[in-house]
């Protein structure tokens, strides 16, 4: 899948979805993968909830491919894939339960006065300048900023840090984080474990660490690759969802002026961005454990399944003129951006909470904020699994 693809994925979707809505496709990258792409709303939404799709089988069958299950070659390995989204229950059951009693709504709800003053001070550094990109300058620091404040280490990131496949500093990347990059968060998040260990307070590492159920708690493993968890997936998500946003308001000026009209339609502009562009353009990795049926075709047991939550949250079937971009739309929440059943996303809330104060904060900063320009067109991550934009250069005045 070459440039064509990756600027052209809803294209792309609905003549898969069109044609029905089980696919076999070859997914390129480092590691290339061939299986089954799934494109359909009610089939995609099945399938999210199917037991018989395991994530632990897919991640021990990648990791087998990556060399990173012990039998030879390095990486981080389970260090950093011990965590709830690559198990399947019962394991999955236990872990969730657990990280849940951490992970509070008033935990997250607590975080917004921080979470305005990151996007306040980020801001402010743009003072006196005409253009900038607002990913490398605004929406790639402020979820990494918020995810250290989650784990009580709100000093931690003072240093140019290596996520999403690029920096907080201007050197491009593709989306993706590297062995290397994964190696570096391991090193510093051991570390951070080790002082909230030592010197516990109110955030979530430490409540990751005490959280328990009748004796059971989390390995010292299993909070390192939660953790991991919440940095990677949390500021992925964030980064995209905050990007995705703005490009689109910015090219459906209609939509952007009616926002600017009426802040009151902030959520439900947030829930129509998350389907008509979501963060990510298939869901985490699955693999058949016995044959599945999906629309009609059968897929062997022993193959990899990609859920396609960009071709899902299209689908006319359950959304009306769904390549309209429309911040009014009567049900954007019936989108599928953050899965379903039992493996929804944990951190929903707060990425909805970012993107709230980050849209508010930029729009009303910035009354004339408009693209960069025709030598500026939008550049896609080459990257199959995250829907979002590598650079987004805007005129801030």
């Amino acid at each position: 899948m070459g440039e064509p693809f990756f600027s052209h994925q809803h294209d792309a979707y609905r003549r898969w979805r069109e044609r029905g809505g089980a696919h076999k496709v070859r997914f390129s990258g480092a590691v290339p993968v061939e299986g089954w792409v799934i494109t359909g709303h009610a089939e995609c939404k099945a399938a999210l909830a199917d037991p018989r799709l395991s994530k632990n089988s897919a991640t021990e069958v990648f990791a087998r491919r990556l060399g990173q299950d012990g039998s030879g070659g390095g990486g981080p390995g389970k260090g950093l894939t011990a965590h709830m989204l690559n198990a399947d229950p019962p394991e999955h059951t236990r872990l969730r339960a657990l990280v849940q009693q951490a992970f509070t709504a008033r935990r997250v709800a607590d975080l917004r006065p921080k979470i305005e003053a990151r996007a306040t001070t980020l801001l402010d550094a743009l003072d006196g300048q005409e253009e900038a990109d607002l990913i490398s300058r605004f929406a790639l620091p402020l979820p990494v900023a918020v995810i250290f404040d989650l784990f009580g280490a709100s000093d931690e990131p003072g240093d140019p840090f290596r996520v999403r496949g690029n920096s907080t500093t201007e050197d491009g990347g593709d989306g993706e984080v590297s062995v290397l990059t994964a190696e570096a968060m391991l090193d510093r998040i051991r570390a951070l474990i080790r002082h909230k260990r030592a010197h516990p307070g109110d955030d979530l590492l430490s409540a990751l660490i005490a959280a328990h159920d009748d004796g059971d708690r989390l390995t010292e493993q299993e909070v390192t690759s939660m953790a991991f968890l919440l940095l990677v997936a949390g500021h992925q998500t964030t980064v995209n969802l905050i990007t995705n946003g703005i490009h689109t308001l910015l090219t459906h000026p209609g939509q952007l002026a009616a926002l600017r009209a009426d802040p009151s339609l902030m959520r439900g502009m947030i829930e129509e961005v998350l389907r008509y562009e979501s963060p990510f353009g298939i869901a985490t990795l699955r693999y058949t454990t016995e044959p599945v049926t999906i629309a009609g075709t059968t897929i062997p047991a022993g193959e990899f399944v990609q859920i396609g939550l960009l071709a899902a949250n299209r689908d006319p079937a359950v959304f009306d003129d769904p390549d309209r971009f429309d911040i009014t739309r009567a049900t954007p929440s019936r989108h599928l951006a953050f899965g379903h059943g039992i493996h929804h996303c944990l951190g929903a809330p707060l990425a909805r909470l970012q993107a709230e104060v980050a849209f508010a904060h930029i729009l009303r900063r910035y009354p004339g904020l408009r693209p960069a320009g025709p030598g500026h067109p939008p550049q896609w991550q080459h990257n199959a699994r995250h829907r979002g934009l590598l650079t987004l250069p805007v005129r801030l005045r």
